[in-house]
């Protein structure tokens, strides 16, 4: 009797370790809005219906109720190397600090871009671009500060580039002083209730980031990967939505209104109510109206995962990172097969979410859910790097 009491306790114990939660917490029923049908209730069955009908409609209904409208004119852009190594980290990089400059009516924004370039490479190389939502030492350009979340002698050694951007150049992440970036170019929004505001002008910057890799003869401009961590990952997933130049799009850990499902409204997990509180400059103001009424919302996140195909995207968990619900997490990102396999891309998700360090590389999405807490990893960075492999060298 004491080996069977044994034996059940070490098997919950595990179910909980590997799925990073307790799925006996009470989860409401809910019905998730249908990707594939459209407005007026039509079936979306082939790829250019999905593209001229189905995947518009997704994105303005994005843009109108959660991201806000995403501006595409400006008046000049310019590049300017401000700093160069061309025999960084010891020789294995090539190391360029860009200044990218972009000017709307009298006014100028600039996105300090880091970029380092492998110099084992004899031809144009494959980036990961970095959305950098933590301290700029992270990613400290002389290398005296080595951080697991942008390891970039690792990515180097693994035959990419690697790039970052701070989120501070494009919308200080601060409710009082979001404005002072992006936004200086484009006040009509603050103006309107589908406006963008931080997280959009974080994902605008990323593609003003695109414009200049194109010019940069040492990128490969078709694999360029966006990467992003919780309120950077909910930007990249924006960004790669908005943006069919990223080849890829990695996000961490990006739980609510990123990857995970906001239907599911999980107990431990952040809500739309508590973001919009605490955040309330990440998201247009109409978003505001879904707090206590997250079923009237016509979008769920499996449709912004949607919007990726059928490109590769890779989502990711944490463990002990409840907050942003990891099995949520997983199963939007299974939900949007549905659009990739109108595309004949097929998955290699497991109908269950995977237990925990077993990451999905060889399929057209990719998961891990991986030991821990709410952080991004050299582990998670590895698995990154052989899923762009995969895609880019293997398959």
């Amino acid at each position: 009797m004491m080996k069977k009491l044994k034996f059940c306790l070490v098997m919950l114990f595990l179910m909980i370790k590997g799925y990073g939660q307790n799925e006996d917490a009470k989860i409401s029923p809910y019905t998730l809005p249908e990707v594939l049908k459209t407005l007026d209730g039509k079936t979306v069955n082939k790829i250019s219906d999905w593209e001229k009908k189905r995947r518009p409609e997704l994105l303005t209904l994005f843009e109108n109720n959660i991201y806000g409208q995403m501006p595409k004119s400006y008046d000049h852009i310019s590049y300017k190397v401000v700093n160069e190594a061309a025999n960084a980290m010891d020789g294995k990089a090539h190391l360029k600090e860009v200044d990218i400059m972009v000017e709307r009516a009298d006014k100028s924004v600039t996105i300090h871009l880091i970029l380092f370039t492998p110099n084992a490479s004899k031809k144009s190389s494959p980036v990961f671009l970095l959305i950098n939502n933590r301290g700029k030492e992270n990613t400290d350009p002389t290398r005296k500060v080595k951080s697991e979340f942008w390891p970039a002698e690792m990515v180097i050694e693994g035959g990419y580039a690697i790039a970052a951007f701070h989120v501070s150049d494009a919308a200080p992440d601060n409710k009082e002083t979001y404005q002072n970036g992006v936004l200086q170019l484009y006040p009509e929004q603050l103006t309107v209730d589908n406006g963008m505001k931080a997280i959009g002008a974080w994902a605008w910057a990323a593609s003003r980031v695109m414009d200049y890799f194109k010019t940069d003869a040492a990128i490969d401009f078709g694999k360029v990967s966006i990467v992003g961590h919780s309120r950077g990952g909910k930007a990249a997933l924006w960004a790669g939505a908005q943006d069919q130049r990223f080849a890829m799009v990695f996000s961490n850990c990006s739980g609510n209104t990123g990857a995970a499902l906001a239907r599911r409204q999980y107990k431990p997990a952040e809500t739309i109510k508590a973001i919009n509180t605490t955040f309330p400059h990440w998201f247009n103001n109409n978003y505001k109206q879904f707090n206590d009424n997250v079923n009237a919302l016509p979008v769920d996140q499996h449709m912004l995962i949607s919007l990726i195909a059928p490109r590769p995207v890779y989502t990711t968990s944490a463990t002990e990172d409840l907050w942003a619900d990891p099995v949520g997490s997983y199963l939007s990102i299974s939900e949007a097969q549905k659009v990739y396999t109108l595309y004949g891309k097929k998955s290699g998700l497991s109908p269950d979410p995977p237990p925990a360090n077993t990451p999905i590389i060889r399929s057209i999405s990719g998961y891990h859910n991986r030991e821990g807490i709410h952080n991004m990893t050299a582990y998670d960075w590895g698995n990154f790097i052989r899923f762009a492999d995969f895609h880019y060298f293997h398959h």
